[in-house]
């Protein structure tokens, strides 16, 4: 029993805690007090398709904590649906919304003693808020995934979002009419689940796995499948037999855990915003870990999935392969996993997948054989150089040349960068620059998925470069490397570029260059003046204040008082 439960009992004689009464109001009786409170944290939310079938599963949680001899207390916490948000200012407040959720559950957590906690998310940043607020708090702990929307299908092809952003680029270049960008925009999205590809928040439900904080299977199951109902029940169970077992995040989120999911994500071909994630995860669990150890790790992990955004397939067809449990099995078979990891179940990993066969079925080519991988190498590069001395996170899928030196193209902001793809100004070995848009210089480093969707809807993807201080979606391919730092707001190299400089990316060599010789740019980082902060007050002004460097996961609670 913890200290916390101790508060809520009977201390001496007849005396008791007047909190008892409080909880009498809201369903305690007289046997309810010994039982431990669990948190169940809701992300139920109708402003995204992500989001709106968790309240279903929340309640199947619920009904599921009672049942195993838990006490659930359900809260409610916020999300912002990046693919809604994309493209405008409302962008800034994604990557924010990620403390946030933190700090609410953080807070409801602790101010209400509760002595363990079941988050359920959907939209991207769900996942690593809740996962943020879990290492801080170190109770036991499980995260449940909203699940996947089933993609949507045009002309025998599936869709996913990112169809619907690339349609706006193929109709402005003349590719196709109206009609058929109007067909698309209508068939992307046929119902509930988060965005279907191996896009940012299927990537993060699939680390959480990999990771053990979540069951497995759940990271890929459709959002309206029975059997994500059936597993948020099961995840209910598992919870209070963890609080039993007293299993907590600090011995599942170990070096290991993360090394585990980094390699998973190298596999799958997931989202450059699990690096940011991930990095503000370790951070705060107090577990080291640098954007060197994402290079280290994907020059011995294959790509082997071949799914979306560059791929053919969406999540729904990787979960009839086998999930993601397959993909570790191959891993754990090639000595690339920790199969000593712990998991919430109080099973190893390997003790978790000791059933499952070390090759994926003959009849698929979602999961390809271990002997014919789509890449031999991981897809998330490491660019460091004089543009990037803290690095950046390149995403090289579906690139048929690596390397490219280009002239410069700069924009101040993301919407000047959209209006010149979409007039035509961008041409073929043009490399274009978007800064200021950084954590503390947007602020909340949005995504580019507008802009990158616009130049492969134009069939620039393989000849135009993208350089930003901001993110990418997990929607997005092509040459384009993000979270470029130190970013332009702190007077990063990426605010010395002027139009025309050459530039180069050379995921090879693993570089980001400005090839302009260091005594011109000395030169200019002597006239560069940082400028006045964009907002002063309220959420955003608070983030651009706290806010730390990409390279260290953008974390907002770094050494506050040092």
């Amino acid at each position: 029993m913890s200290d916390n439960r101790r508060s809520r009992e009977v201390t001496q004689g007849d005396q008791r805690s007047p909190n008892r009464a409080m909880l009498r109001a809201v369903g305690f009786g007289d046997n309810d007090f010994t039982k431990p409170i669990v948190g169940l944290a809701n992300g139920y939310s109708t402003i995204t398709p992500c989001n709106m079938g968790i309240n279903t599963l929340a309640l199947r949680a619920e009904t599921a904590l009672k049942d195993a001899g838990a006490m659930p207390q359900m809260f409610g916490t916020i999300t912002i649906s990046d693919g809604i948000s994309m493209g405008t200012e409302g962008m800034k407040y994604s990557l924010v919304s990620r403390d946030v959720i933190a700090d609410s559950i953080e807070t409801a957590c602790n101010g209400q003693s509760m002595d363990a906690v079941l988050a359920i998310g959907g939209c991207d940043k769900n996942m690593p808020g809740a996962m943020l607020a879990i290492a801080r708090m170190n109770i036991p702990a499980i995260f449940v995934y909203g699940g996947t929307i089933k993609p949507g299908s045009h002309n025998g092809k599936d869709l996913t979002v990112v169809s619907a952003f690339e349609a706006v680029g193929q109709y402005s270049a003349g590719k196709i009419d109206k009609a058929e960008l109007d067909a698309i925009e209508h068939k992307a999205c046929p119902g509930a689940g988060s965005c279907g590809g191996m896009f940012t928040a299927n990537t993060m439900s699939s680390a959480f796995e990999a990771m053990g904080m979540s069951l497995p299977y759940s990271s890929t199951m459709a959002a309206e499948d029975e059997e994500k109902a059936e597993s948020t029940e099961k995840s209910a169970f598992a919870l209070v037999e963890a609080i039993k077992q007293q299993i907590l995040p600090s011995q599942i989120l170990t070096r290991k855990a993360f090394e585990n999911a980094i390699t998973v994500i190298m596999a799958v071909g997931g989202s450059t915003n699990s690096v940011l994630h991930l990095l503000a995860i370790a951070n705060t669990m107090g577990v080291e870990l640098t954007l060197d150890d994402f290079e280290t790790i994907r020059q011995r992990v294959p790509v082997i999935c071949d799914l979306k955004p560059s791929g053919k397939y969406v999540t729904v067809d990787l979960h009839k392969a086998g999930g993601i449990p397959q993909v570790m099995k191959m891993l754990l078979a090639h000595d690339l996993l920790h199969g000593d990891a712990l998991t919430i179940t109080g099973k190893t990993i390997a003790e978790v997948l000791a059933d499952l066969p070390e090759h994926p079925p003959q009849n698929q080519d979602v999961i390809r054989q271990w002997g014919n991988p789509l890449y031999q190498q991981g897809h998330l590069a490491i660019l460091k150089g004089n543009l990037a001395s803290e690095g950046s996170v390149a995403k090289i899928t579906g690139v048929k040349n690596p390397q490219i030196t280009g002239s410069a193209r700069v924009f101040e902001s993301e919407e000047e960068c959209l209006s010149a793809i979409l007039d035509g100004k961008i041409k073929a070995g043009d490399i274009i620059v978007v800064r200021y848009e950084g954590p503390k210089g947007g602020p909340g480093m949005r995504e580019m998925l507008a802009p990158t969707s616009a130049i492969i809807g134009a069939g620039l993807g393989d000849s135009v470069g993208l350089i930003t201080d901001g993110r990418f979606s997990g929607g997005t391919y092509g040459m384009v490397v993000g979270h470029v730092a130190p970013e332009a707001a702190v007077g990063g190299t990426i605010a010395l570029i002027e139009e025309g400089d050459s530039i180069t990316i050379d995921a090879r060599q693993k570089l980001l260059q400005l090839d302009v010789d260091e005594t011109e740019l000395e030169q200019r980082r002597r006239q560069w003046q940082a400028r006045q902060p964009k907002y002063t007050r309220g959420v955003l002004g608070k983030y651009a204040k706290l806010v730390s460097s990409s390279s260290l996961g953008a974390v907002t609670d770094l050494d506050l008082y040092s």
